[in-house]
């Protein structure tokens, strides 16, 4: 318990221990003016009986206002779980963008490294067959000039 549900449950004892010791007083009647009229009643009672009533409705206020808070409360975080989804979602979609994007730009530079890869390949081809005639040059000469000193 905290302190101010301490405080008000000690006078609430006070008022009944007191009410309590002095119920003769509080319910002898004497004259009591409402205004237009004079009636006779105990007064200790009728403002005991105020009190209670005036207590009741405190209490009803503030379990209302209690209830009410909650149910805003309860509201608000609804609101925010609905927030935070979209928020979510709109983070989902941009991973997907940015997956969608890094994708693209693989693709991209895959087809560049794949024609730079053909063109060495073509390169290469073309240095083989190159370097294959020149082979076959030297060969040729080389056939030749044995020809030649097999004929002397």
């Amino acid at each position: 318990m905290n302190f101010r549900t301490i405080f008000i449950s000690i006078i609430v004892a006070l008022i009944a221990v007191l009410a309590a010791f002095n119920w003769t007083a509080l319910s002898t009647p004497m004259p009591v003016s409402l205004g237009i009229t004079h009636i006779d009643a105990p007064l200790g009672v009728l403002m005991l009986a105020l009190t209670i009533l005036l207590s009741v409705f405190f209490i009803a206020y503030v379990l209302w206002m209690q209830g009410s808070v909650l149910m805003e409360a309860r509201r608000h975080n609804k609101e925010m779980q609905g927030q935070r989804d979209l928020a979510d979602k709109a983070e989902a979609s941009r991973f997907t963008e940015l997956r969608s994007v890094l994708e693209a730009m693989h693709a991209k530079d895959r087809e560049t490294l794949m024609a730079r890869l053909d063109v060495l390949e073509a390169h290469l081809v073309q240095r083989a067959q190159d370097s294959d005639n020149s082979t076959a040059a030297y060969v040729g000469q080389l056939e030749q000039q044995v020809h030649k000193i097999n004929r002397i």
